[in-house]
């Protein structure tokens, strides 16, 4: 019997580069879970546990399925940043976009916007962080001041042209 091998469609691959910042960010959030929350989940499990029947208990049973969450989380959290790379320096050339620009760019009817091309696990739209896998940040990466980018979006095809791009110096941490 042959094996079959299906390699047409690889597995969707995460984006594994990542800001000091991004990285901070998940760092805290893991020593707050597992430092702090779990810690207070666990107590008040243990109190609702105390009061007797756990089969009609909501609080147990409320408190188990949240820990079930932290701990879902603490190992997503663990093991992702085990794999990360953490992109703590400017690139040779900052006069192009790479992974941790902020670029201005402006569309067509004039409007500008800054965005922050981020790894997967930071972006946030509403800070202007935007994912370094989505059409957009791919499209702007490898270009130059007064680029013109074509790039295909949820609301269809748009062009924009880059009018600024500007990279932060690391910080150091101490």
């Amino acid at each position: 019997m042959s094996q079959r091998t299906d390699q047409s469609t690889p597995p969707p691959r995460r984006n594994r580069y990542i800001t000091p910042q991004g990285e901070q960010a998940l760092r805290e959030e893991l020593r707050y879970l597992w430092k702090e929350k779990r810690p207070e989940v666990t107590q008040a499990v243990r109190e609702a546990a105390a009061l007797g029947d756990r089969s009609e208990n909501a609080e147990y049973i409320y408190g188990k399925k949240q820990l079930r969450e932290i701990d879902r989380r603490v190992r997503f959290l663990s093991k992702r940043l085990d794999e990360l790379t953490v992109v703590d320096r400017l690139p040779d050339d900052r006069n192009k976009v790479f992974f941790g620009a902020w670029v201005t760019i402006e569309h067509e009817d004039g409007d500008e916007q800054c965005y922050r091309l981020v790894g997967p696990d930071e972006f946030d739209l509403g800070r202007g962080y935007l994912s370094i896998n989505s059409p957009m940040a791919r499209a702007l990466i490898g270009k130059r001041l007064d680029d013109e980018v074509g790039v295909r979006t949820p609301d269809g095809w748009q062009t924009v042209v880059v009018t600024a791009i500007r990279y932060e110096e690391p910080t150091q941490d101490a």
